[in-house]
């Protein structure tokens, strides 16, 4: 099993990649996220895989990756769709800095889920736990 990080452009916070999920989930079901290149690895992924999203600099939550198809964009452009799950997991955070398109995440290097119960990190604004991580408080 492996997983993927990607960084979620434009997104301020998880509420906004729920807010935004849930409408493309309506107009265009299935959950997917849409990508140019098929990954070497997908039988790996889609073996238990999820995609970890970078939000704001910081690993912030991911999703498990129910399965991985050729699909084409509105406009008839090729490329893959990554059927996610629709349940958003919180995870322990860390920051990453900027890349493009996706990485491979190995599972001993994925951040853990924290559940809702686990602190009050959990309740804290993304800013404030990002400034926190940095300074090695959290």
């Amino acid at each position: 099993m492996v997983h993927l990080l990607k960084l979620s452009v434009g997104v301020h916070d998880i509420a906004h990649l729920s807010a935004l999920q849930r409408a493309r989930a309506e107009t265009d079901p299935p959950l997917r996220h849409r990508t140019r290149q098929m990954p070497k690895r997908a039988a790996d992924i889609i073996d238990g895989g999820s995609i970890f999203w970078v939000i704001a600099g910081m690993i912030q939550c991911r999703q498990r990756i129910l399965d991985i198809e050729r699909d084409q964009r509105p406009d008839g452009t090729p490329c893959v769709a990554l059927l996610l799950d629709p349940a958003i997991v919180l995870v322990d955070g860390r920051p990453v800095r900027p890349f493009q398109g996706w990485r491979y995440l190995n599972p001993e290097a994925a951040p853990p889920d924290i559940s809702e119960g686990a602190g009050s990190s959990v309740q804290l604004p993304t800013a404030l736990r990002l400034a926190l991580v940095e300074l090695c408080l959290l």
